[in-house]
């Protein structure tokens, strides 16, 4: 194989097919995708079909916890858990600049076929594009998932409720923090890292024991936890209020937030989900999700109450007072997902 990926490896010749077999297929193994034709056939499921699509153009392609690999498998997963889909399969796309190296590609495939193995999810159809030098920077990769939602779960940003408790599923900024301080070249202690990883088992979880109690997901990525809210707020028409003491934050991404001047609510997350669910199967909620790796830094973090039709989002801060959280406006950290 040559070193570099050159326009001859988009042209859909032989070059082509030796980049294909040689390299995507040493490592991404199901039999759709070995069939090698512009469409996987999955078979027949009972349910509700779920399909959500996303592209990736993080910078650095690799970083402290993963790379754009890992994360295209996870986050197309995640979306698709998040209305309560199980994920069946993804299909994988990419779009190369000419020059990239192999070896680096090679790394992000191999990435892309363990995440794809250990979460059960197979990719099953792709497509590979190859652009002149400057016509994209270096390599972007566009997932799409297929799952299925059963007919007893009806989860949604717009059935968030009066009453409902608000989980967190872990800590929060852990990814927004990594790809500034890669960004910036900063090094700073405390073994930040990504959170990134898939959630349909720490779901599948939640809502095998009840699901009726569960009435909104949400993984908090662009924008971070603050816009989330408030998104949900507006959907569902409601207030949220959330707690700054219960807020689960690692301490050296706290400490990195306070010296750069960024706020932790407006990080992106590649690993964490936020639940609104009744009050009275929070705590059982809760504990189902303690019980989990991916839940094991679960926290209570607020409480749904009766809106304007604008809906609106509060925090309640450690000495006391009361801030009104807007949707992030800007953009503090180009390319993170």
């Amino acid at each position: 194989m040559d070193t570099f990926i050159n326009l001859d490896h988009g042209s859909g010749g032989l070059a082509s097919q030796h980049l294909i077999g040689n390299l995507f297929l040493k490592y991404l193994t199901s039999p759709q995708l070995r069939d090698l034709e512009d469409c996987a056939v999955l078979g027949e499921y009972a349910g509700r079909i779920a399909l959500s699509t996303d592209s990736y153009v993080v910078d650095p392609l690799f970083f402290p916890g993963g790379d754009i690999g890992c994360l295209a498998v996870h986050g197309t997963i995640n979306d698709l858990v998040m209305r309560g889909a199980r994920p069946l399969a993804l299909s994988l796309a990419l779009i190369i600049e000419e020059g990239f190296a192999l070896d680096r590609l090679e790394r992000i495939i191999a990435s892309v076929a363990a995440a794809s193995e250990a979460a059960g999810v197979a990719v099953v159809t792709g497509d590979t594009k190859v652009v002149p030098r400057g016509k994209v920077d270096q390599l972007f990769i566009n997932t799409s998932g297929i799952g299925l939602a059963s007919h007893r779960h009806d989860i949604s940003g717009k059935k968030a409720q009066p009453g409902d408790a608000v989980i967190l599923s872990g800590t929060l900024a852990d990814h927004g923090i990594t790809i500034m301080s890669c960004q910036a070249g900063i090094e700073i202690d405390g073994g930040i890292a990504s959170d990134t990883q898939p959630l349909h088992r720490l779901v599948g979880a939640l809502l095998e024991n009840d699901a009726g109690s569960v009435h909104v997901l949400r993984d908090p990525t662009r924008g971070g936890l603050a816009t989330s809210l408030c998104e949900i707020a507006a959907a569902s028409r409601v207030d949220i209020a959330i707690e700054e003491d219960r807020l689960p934050i690692k301490p050296a991404v706290g400490t990195a937030c306070e010296l750069i001047g960024l706020d932790p609510l407006y990080l992106a997350n590649e690993g964490k989900c936020i639940v609104v669910c009744d009050r009275d199967g929070a705590e059982e909620i809760l504990q189902t999700m303690r019980r989990l790796p991916e839940g094991r830094d679960a926290a209570l973090i607020g409480w749904v109450g009766e809106g304007r039709a604008e809906g609106r989002v509060s925090l309640t801060t450690r000495i006391g007072g009361s801030r009104l959280l807007e949707p992030l406006t800007g953009q503090p950290l180009p390319r993170i997902c």
